[in-house]
């Protein structure tokens, strides 16, 4: 399987997760309703490490990937807060496109950070995603 069919796969659940965080969020603290998901996602990836067996490699972490691990740690853990604040306070319908102007932010800065180089499509692909969001958000 090729990456695109792990990123429509991760599209698609995505999208569950606005919905299903939403319906969740409706009389919990969203603090809370993160701190249980995140529990649950952690049982979830180290079972599936304990199947496959790659918890052996654990030991093997370069500590420069091992730091950036955790600032990508801190990051998720921060976008879920204020992604389930927002949920929480709006409607899924206009929370979760403002949450994937994501996909142009990564655009930007995987230009400016890791060396990718700009092509039009995704050059393009960023800023139509910023106008769907613009227009998802502003027009009634």
């Amino acid at each position: 399987m090729t990456w695109v069919f792990y990123a429509i796969l991760s599209a698609f659940f995505a999208s569950l997760v606005a919905i299903f965080g939403k319906i969740g969020v409706r009389e919990v603290n969203s603090n809370l309703a993160v701190a249980l998901r995140t529990i649950i996602i952690v049982a979830f990836a180290w079972g599936i490490v304990l199947i496959e067996g790659s918890y052996r490699g654990l030991s093997k972490i370069p500590r420069y990937s091992l730091w950036f691990i955790i600032l990508s740690a801190i990051a998720t853990g921060l976008s879920w807060l204020f992604y389930y604040k927002a949920l929480q306070l709006g409607p899924a319908s206009r929370v979760a496109p403002i949450d994937k102007l994501s996909v142009a932010l990564t655009i930007t800065l995987a230009f400016i950070f890791l060396g990718e180089s700009p092509t039009l499509g995704n050059v393009l692909g960023g800023v139509l995603v910023t106008a769907g969001l613009l227009v998802t958000v502003f027009v009634r």
